[in-house]
């Protein structure tokens, strides 16, 4: 038995590699997009109430929370992934 080190790569590298799912449907994109705004809308609240509270550090990890759930609904959307 010979030895043949492992080659790592593609089999052909001109050939792209294929997209692993298809884009999601639309209604599928706009009810994701629904929860995430709900979710954001929360996470804005509660950043509201550490803000009025006194408590600045909750605040801001909530407001922090609250603009990461929004650009991900928003990547959802437009992306369709």
């Amino acid at each position: 038995m010979s030895y043949r080190p492992p080659t790592g790569g593609p089999a052909d590298p001109a050939t792209p590699p294929a997209d692993p799912q298809p884009p999601r449907p639309m209604l599928e994109r706009l009810g994701m997009a629904v929860i995430a705004v709900v979710l954001a809308a929360l996470s804005a609240i509660v950043a509201v109430a550490a803000f009025v509270g006194g408590e600045p550090f909750l605040g801001v990890m909530a407001a922090i929370g609250t603009l990461m759930v929004l650009w991900v609904g928003g990547l959802t959307l437009f992306r369709g992934r």
